[in-house]
């Protein structure tokens, strides 16, 4: 049986009160590279952050819905992140003045993780587990 991980097709989006300012924290304190954004001025429709190992986020400001639709609040929003280097995500969103909510440990699981919130109140969790391998679908 083949385990190879495909490519990310899942996108997890969040809203932001200040989306050009998340932009730049994600940027700036994760080491997360803006692909595209879209919006004038200060309002961002859309936005996809690129994360250097692989897959990403889309993000955009908040804005007003229509009765009934999900609005996706700010700080509303969770992530795990996969990285090589906990530590040096670690200690670059230390300088950056991220907010560190569980420092570097080791886990049951054999990761090496921490977590942090972005200015919006989102929790961040980086680490080595890269999740269980899961079997490629047969050719039909």
């Amino acid at each position: 049986m083949d385990t190879e991980t495909p490519a990310p097709q899942v996108w997890p989006t969040l809203r932001a009160t200040d989306a050009r300012a998340l932009i730049r924290f994600l940027s700036e304190a994760f080491g997360f590279q803006e692909v595209v954004s879209y919006g004038e001025g200060d309002f961002v429709s859309h936005a996809e952050l690129a994360w250097p190992e692989g897959g990403g986020v889309m993000l955009g400001s908040v804005r007003e819905t229509a009765p009934g639709q999900w609005r996706g609040e700010p700080g509303t929003f969770s992530a795990y992140v996969v990285t090589a280097d906990p530590d040096g995500v670690h200690a670059r969103a230390v300088a950056a003045g991220a907010r560190i909510t569980t420092g570097l440990t080791e886990t049951d699981y054999g990761s090496r993780d921490f977590a942090a919130a972005d200015p919006e109140g989102n929790h961040w969790y980086f680490g080595t587990y890269p999740g269980a391998p899961r079997p490629v679908p047969s050719p039909s």
